[in-house]
């Protein structure tokens, strides 16, 4: 990709409370995404038109905040045990990167492997997608970590972390007017994928076809 492009972040929830999905498109403008159309409660047909609205104007890269894959039989896959161990390090509960399998993952996860196929079934281009988990992007970058802690049920902390990621080069526009965690989480998972592309993850597992399609990034 060269120029402008655009990367979108959504934070995706279970196929039966679509309420708490958020979908964020940026432009990519030189050294920031600027944001451009926000959707709260994106259902799939919302998610498909809109990409493909976006692959009208160029190309496109999607970060999903959702297992997009899982093993055979349960249990971690060798990037979830990776980014845990990596995000309790950083000062992160060890249940902030859950087993695609779980009783609580389960339907993130079958909603995100729809969503994933969606986007695939699109022509040449096909949007760039890759698994994205926010809160590890923004510790690893450094957000404060007390506020990554907090911000899930803390409007402050979901206040501060909104600044902190429009000094990572994102134009949020006048987005604390509706804010909760999850247009952070939809904010965070757009500037990972958007980091990924550029080549500048701070950790990624790559894919690895059939069972694992999609690089997994932060």
């Amino acid at each position: 990709m060269s120029g402008s492009y655009h990367v979108v972040g959504v934070d995706l929830s279970g196929p039966t409370n679509v309420k708490d999905t958020v979908f964020l498109a940026f432009e990519v403008l030189g050294t920031e995404i600027r944001l451009n159309q926000a959707i709260q409660g994106a259902k799939d047909h919302d998610i498909h038109a809109a990409a493909e609205e976006l692959l009208s104007l160029g190309d496109l890269v999607v970060g999903l905040d959702a297992p997009l894959s899982y093993n055979p039989g349960g249990g971690d896959r060798s990037g979830d045990k990776t980014l845990r161990e990596k995000v309790i390090r950083a000062g992160l509960h060890p249940g902030s990167v859950m087993t695609p399998t779980m009783t609580r993952m389960a339907y993130l996860t079958l909603r995100g492997t729809a969503i994933a196929r969606i986007l695939s079934s699109f022509p040449e281009p096909k949007p760039q997608i890759v698994e994205v988990h926010p809160g590890a992007a923004m510790a690893l970058r450094g957000a404060p970590i007390a506020d990554l802690r907090a911000y899930k049920m803390d409007p402050p902390a979901q206040q501060r972390l909104l600044g902190w990621l429009k000094g990572q080069g994102l134009d949020i526009k006048d987005m604390h007017k509706t804010l909760d965690s999850h247009h952070v989480d939809a904010c965070a998972a757009a500037l990972a994928a958007w980091k990924w592309h550029q080549g500048d993850a701070v950790w990624v597992e790559p894919a690895s076809p059939p069972h694992h399609p999609f690089d997994y990034a932060c």
